[in-house]
């Protein structure tokens, strides 16, 4: 089985191989490695060597009784990355992947050919920052089923099936109902810190994100030199998997050439 032993636990992986550029991608909190499902074919045909894995505390990863817990993303991808021996790759993110997704490309700059962040608040610990995530995301929001926080409205009602299996992929993501504690950043997430990035970068927002709105997100990439911006507008959080047509496009035109 496809698994790696890393600090604390044992990570869950899948690798399409080849000798290919690499593309790792990073599930939302509502998700595993099959939340890609839409993403992999396509990325594949494009000439893409192709790698997910469940995130600590998510899928099948399993804890161990050994090692720090709950310990850093961040560090869980390195260990991955130095056990597929991987020099240079790309990093395709969404939602709470995406805090983890840019937390390492601020850590290991030389590592990141190009990071593409969709649907994300960046795990931002700036005041101004958090006070109009807060009036944006009041606890009402939180009180939604988990569906109606994070797949749009018209992906809803047009796509119950759909809607269905990224449910189903939600519940299987939980171990004994929870995620666990939650992951610490390598280093606070900062403006300042976000001025520092010379990774490439391409922010992907949704026009429905009700937790990641479109205003919030350009105040994080406001902070990134050089970003590229896109939006798809009746997109909800879960724009990956709702549009996927529109969001391989726009992700990997972006990544075609880097």
């Amino acid at each position: 089985m496809p698994y790696v032993d890393l600090p604390g636990m044992r990570l869950w992986f899948e690798d399409s191989g080849g000798n290919h550029i690499p593309a790792i991608f990073l599930h939302a909190a509502s998700g595993t490695f099959e939340s890609w499902v839409h993403q992999l074919p396509t990325f594949t045909q494009a000439g893409f060597r192709c790698i997910t894995y469940d995130r600590r505390g998510w899928g099948r990863s399993q804890p161990l009784e050994t090692g720090d817990q709950p310990g850093r993303g961040s560090l869980d991808l390195h260990g991955l990355v130095d056990y597929l021996a991987l020099d240079s790759f790309h990093l395709v993110a969404t939602a709470a992947g995406g805090i983890v997704a840019l937390d390492y490309a601020l850590t290991f700059q030389d590592r990141v050919r190009a990071l593409v962040v969709a649907n994300s608040i960046g795990g931002i610990q700036e005041p101004e920052y958090l006070e109009v995530q807060h009036r944006l995301r009041p606890f009402q929001i939180q009180d939604l089923p988990i569906e109606l926080r994070e797949v749009g409205p018209s992906y809803r009602g047009t796509n119950p099936e759909g809607t269905q299996r990224w449910v189903e992929i939600e519940r299987s993501s939980r171990q004994g109902d929870t995620h666990g504690p939650a992951q610490l950043l390598h280093n606070p997430m900062t403006y300042a810190r976000l001025g520092t990035m010379c990774v490439p970068t391409l922010i992907i927002s949704g026009g429905a994100d009700l937790l990641s709105p479109p205003a919030l997100m350009r105040m994080m990439a406001s902070h990134i030199s050089g970003h590229q911006w896109a939006s798809i507008p009746e997109a909800g959080h879960a724009a990956f998997w709702e549009d996927p047509d529109t969001w391989n496009r726009l992700a990997l035109d972006f990544l075609a050439d880097k």
